[in-house]
């Protein structure tokens, strides 16, 4: 993550949270920092920070984390997996990962909660929904692990679930850009960028915001979702303050 933040608008301060109860879904890639796989410390170590920074304005805040830095479930190249088994992995993936987050986010002084959807006692809460909404009620930061706990659901999908069930009223989704674009901006010069776009149009036009499913979902149940660029510091503080920061993804 870029190291200098721009200072933040003025509608940022002095001013009320927008959003009160928030899922932030992290991909697995966005932990790895520079490295080519695994974990980078002191990029887990910056998203504690920043989610601690929104914490500390009084927001609820569930995290779903998915596992691509380590393994990319039913989709790992070269390796003949059956696609249930490799989901399933991938899935323990995330647990890794929300295990290194809870770690970063304790030592900031961040209460948590590790939940997973797959039972694992030792490590992790499993994932009752009334149980999550208490600990976000006492201001716990709740990180969400192993998907849906089944096959053939992206954490995307997963995170939509989530965000429906505890009742967040946005789902932040962390990326490597600033927002939808109709290509991909990292290859595509002149690709434009969308400030708000439907939910319709997304499935329409195959945009690579989340799967079909999780954009379903979200459509069905009228969840908004912000695309926006993690690597820019103090951006999580800037979309929970109301700014317009991304794209947001909508009905009509």
């Amino acid at each position: 993550m870029d190291s200098a933040a721009p200072p933040l608008p003025a509608s940022s301060k002095n001013q009320k949270p927008h959003y009160h109860r928030i899922i932030l879904k992290l991909s697995g890639e966005s932990l790895q920092g520079p490295l080519p796989a695994g974990l980078h410390g002191e990029t887990v170590a910056v998203i504690a920070r920043e989610v601690k920074e929104i914490q500390q304005l009084g927001v609820e805040v569930a995290i779903m984390v998915g596992g691509g830095n380590i393994f990319r479930g039913g989709r790992q190249k070269g390796l003949a997996i059956d696609r249930a088994t490799g989901d399933y992995m991938g899935m323990l993936a995330t647990v890794m990962n929300g295990m290194a987050l809870q770690d970063a986010l304790e030592k900031d002084g961040c209460s948590t909660r590790l939940l997973s959807a797959i039972e694992m006692h030792q490590v992790a809460e499993p994932f009752i929904r009334r149980r999550a909404t208490r600990h976000l009620e006492k201001g716990r930061v709740v990180i969400f692990a192993a998907g849906t706990g089944n096959p053939y659901f992206s954490t995307d999908t997963a995170a939509a679930l989530r965000a429906m069930e505890i009742k967040a009223q946005v789902i932040l989704k962390a990326t490597r850009v600033d927002g939808v674009y109709d290509a991909d901006p990292e290859k595509v010069p002149g690709a434009k960028r969308f400030e708000e776009i439907t939910y319709i149009d997304v499935l329409q036009r195959g945009l690579a915001v989340m799967d079909s499913t999780a954009i379903s979902l979200c459509m069905d149940n009228k969840m908004p979702i912000i695309i926006f660029d993690m690597n820019v510091p103090g951006n999580i503080r800037r979309v929970v303050m109301g700014d317009k920061v991304g794209s947001l993804v909508t009905a009509a």
